[in-house]
């Protein structure tokens, strides 16, 4: 139920994220945090297509790692909405630092760890979330050692991802359920689960 005095097409979600959207353009005036030309788009490009992998994350999970969390999309925003801890892994002092204002301001369940992915020495999660940060190939290889046997990788990807799966072709084995995006009809989320390397032959 909407508060009274909201317009209706303004959701009580969206005013939640207001003061961090605040908070977002303010240190994007400083550091790259997002396009200068996504400034007036932040909830529809940025925290509602974050907001989407929420429905697939799977029932029970008790915690998550986002890989080069940037400003937040999507692992801060997904805690902030499911409550579910999550490490963000954000290499870039200055993000990093953006990442836990952020959380304070959102009250949200987040770890922030400063590193590049490869030197993350974190236990496992059973769910990796990840948004444009590297071609898929990659993005297994930096996924993989971070996911618990079982777990689920949630990926956003735009136009290329069918090229970006054969890539994988070889490389990889898994199970690829790909989701229509509600934000871009040019856009899936890959959930990814029963993920193995493929053996390599001499």
């Amino acid at each position: 139920m909407r508060h009274p005095s909201t317009p209706n097409h303004v959701s009580r979600e969206a005013l939640r994220f207001d003061p961090f959207i605040a908070l977002l353009l303010r240190w994007n005036r400083r550091i790259n945090l997002i396009s200068r030309a996504d400034e007036t788009f932040v909830q529809e490009r940025h925290i509602d297509d974050a907001a989407q992998l929420a429905a697939l994350i799977p029932p029970g999970t008790e915690r998550a790692i986002d890989l080069g969390s940037g400003a937040g999309f999507p692992g801060l925003i997904l805690a902030a909405m499911a409550g579910i801890p999550f490490d963000l892994i954000e290499a870039d002092q200055r993000k990093a630092a953006f990442l836990m204002e952020a959380a304070r301001l959102l009250a949200a369940p987040v770890q922030v760890h400063a590193v590049r992915v490869e030197a993350a020495r974190l236990p496992p999660a059973s769910v990796i979330t990840a948004r444009a940060l590297a071609p898929l190939p990659r993005l297994l290889a930096l996924a993989a050692p971070l996911l618990a046997p079982g777990g689920t990788c949630l990926f956003p990807k735009g136009a290329g991802v069918e090229s970006e799966l054969t890539l994988t072709a070889g490389q990889w084995h898994m199970r690829v359920d790909r989701i229509p995006s509600r934000t871009d009809p040019r856009a899936v989320i890959l959930r990814i689960t029963e993920l193995q390397r493929a053996p390599t032959y001499a």
